[in-house]
């Protein structure tokens, strides 16, 4: 086929998908709720980012004397080209329907509507916001033209990015294709790399008050002064524009020259990827074996619910991607770590207990209950024909959590008691925390019973199913709160400081009602939701 035919037929395949994913963003009202509570998050944070611009605009006598320009202008299109990548990876380095989308157009043609559809939803996602915030300091500058002229210049760039990111991350599926085991530890040292970055991002302030360093300084050693010259293009027929350099011509060429080519290592690449298969050592004639673990240890063996628990462990182990969803709280732990370094010796002891009591109830819930019909998507018709009883699926979910809970309540309890707690605060605390630990895997089945999610993500290769964003969130919220306000009063019961008044009682009262209530009445929704589910 023709370039030009391999175009229209792109462009009419990134139509395709792009609305196919418009339908899939407001085709279910839990994703359309989802799409408002970001819209909100973000649409807040417009409200402080356009009046800056417009000021900015007002106030700007020259590209230089746009804050941070030019490492923005660099570390952008770095950005793309990164997101372009990890998109690829995860979304991109297959199509729906290959066997018959690959017989019918050439691959040239698949790749071209991938990547239209890609960059039509990420302006979704990006475009809008950044257009506003453009507009605004046109507005404010006084030149509309600066909208178009910023488009012209940001076009080349963004297909440039786009095709090279979408090549390099078809190189690095070919290379995990040869290499299974790079693979794994692709995504030890990923997990890993980002838990230290948000880690790390807690002390970067402090770092930086301490040590009087600029931040502008810093940022302007990753500036590439020919890629700054091109983005200053965008800024021509403005009053703040600058004479055209050589360099920033260069640039331009050089994207406008690359797009093809990208175009062309990215048509081979995939040519490679999806009509070759994955060359194996004789897998034919192997017979595989089961490699053991399912023969339940006491106490686990004593009970069927116990059993069924030891099953979703060993699975759990043998299928850690299944598990990503628990990174979530990096997030939300991580802004505490710094309380440890700034807190007196006589405070480590309470944090660490608490965190691990906080950290254990979390992981009670959120490691198998935030979505138990998703979770056995593979297998559900078999257990919905099963004699084995909904209660018995149901509870082996939550003695599969506590189990994974409990532990890290009692352990961090009896550890701070070499930072200076009492053996019986210890003690208090890690009954308290087993508690939690069950109220909050009884919670978690309820609400994730009652927003199951079924459809498979890739992610590094892998495909999975994550519990949906906002019933972890509301389970975050939730159990963290109370966990949180229940730690309190037992810490004051122990102590002494607790003085037994009518509003305390009234107060405390209500908290054990709503925690057992609540827990409980979740539980008693798993359990109705397994009973009376039905496939369609």
């Amino acid at each position: 086929m023709s370039l030009r035919q391999d175009v229209r037929h792109g462009l009419r395949i990134g139509r395709a998908e792009f609305v196919r994913s418009l339908r899939g963003y407001l085709g279910n009202p839990r994703r359309v709720l989802g799409l408002l509570i970001t819209a909100l998050f973000f649409g807040g944070a417009l409200l402080f980012a356009l009046p800056t611009a417009y000021v900015l605009g007002q106030t700007a006598r020259s590209v230089t004397a746009v804050p941070f320009f030019a490492p923005a202008a660099t570390l952008v299109p770095l950005g793309l080209l990164s997101i372009s990548v990890f998109r690829t990876l995860e979304r991109l380095g297959h199509i729906d329907g290959a066997d018959f989308v690959l017989l019918a157009v050439h691959p040239r043609a698949v790749v071209i509507g991938l990547i239209t559809a890609e960059m039509g939803r990420l302006s979704l996602w990006f475009g809008i916001p950044v257009g506003a915030v453009v507009v605004t300091f046109a507005l404010g500058m006084g030149s509309p033209l600066l909208v178009a002229s910023a488009g012209a210049v940001a076009l080349p760039l963004v297909c440039c990015a786009a095709v090279w990111g979408y090549a390099g991350g078809i190189a690095v599926l070919r290379l995990l294709r040869q290499l299974p085991s790079l693979r794994r530890l692709l995504k030890a040292v990923g997990i890993l790399a980002m838990v230290g970055l948000v880690v790390a991002s807690q002390f970067a302030g402090q770092f930086i008050v301490e040590s009087d360093l600029s931040v502008q300084r810093l940022l302007s050693t990753v500036a590439f002064d020919p890629l700054v010259e091109y983005v200053a293009l965008a800024f021509v027929g403005t009053p703040v524009s600058r004479p055209t350099s050589l360099g920033a011509v260069a640039v331009l060429g050089a994207l406008i020259a690359l797009t093809p080519v990208g175009l062309a290592v990215s048509t081979r690449q995939v040519s490679t990827l999806w009509f070759t298969d994955q060359v194996g050592n004789n897998a034919s004639t192997q017979v595989r074996q089961s490699s053991g673990g399912f023969s339940a240890p006491r106490p686990f063996a004593w009970t069927k619910p116990g059993r069924i628990a030891w099953g979703i462990l060993v699975r759990g182990r043998r299928d850690p991607a299944e598990l990503s969803h628990l990174l979530i709280a990096v997030f939300f732990i991580a802004p505490f770590g710094t309380m440890f370094l700034e807190f007196s010796g006589d405070a480590i002891g309470p944090l660490i207990t608490g965190g691990g009591v906080v950290l254990a109830t979390y992981l009670s819930g959120a490691t198998f209950g935030l979505n138990p019909l998703g979770d056995e998507r593979p297998q559900l018709p078999f257990l919905l024909l099963t004699e084995t009883s909904s209660a018995a699926l149901v509870r082996g979910r939550l003695l599969a959590g506590v189990a994974i809970g409990v532990p890290v309540a009692v352990l961090s309890s009896f550890v701070s008691i070499l930072f200076g707690i009492t053996v019986l605060q210890a003690v208090a605390t890690a009954a308290v925390g087993v508690v939690m630990c069950l109220a909050a895997a009884m919670f978690a089945v309820g609400i994730g019973s009652a927003y199951p999610i079924y459809e498979e993500r890739e992610f590094w290769g892998t495909e999975t199913v994550v519990p949906s964003t906002l019933v972890m969130m509301v389970y975050l919220f939730v159990v963290g709160g109370g966990t949180v306000l229940g730690l309190f009063v037992t810490w004051f019961a122990v102590t002494g400081n607790v003085v037994l008044t009518p509003v305390f009682g009234v107060l405390f009262g209500t908290y054990l009602l709503l925690t057992s209530g609540v827990s409980y009445g979740s539980y008693r929704y798993a359990l109705r939701r397994h009973r009376r589910y039905t496939l369609a």
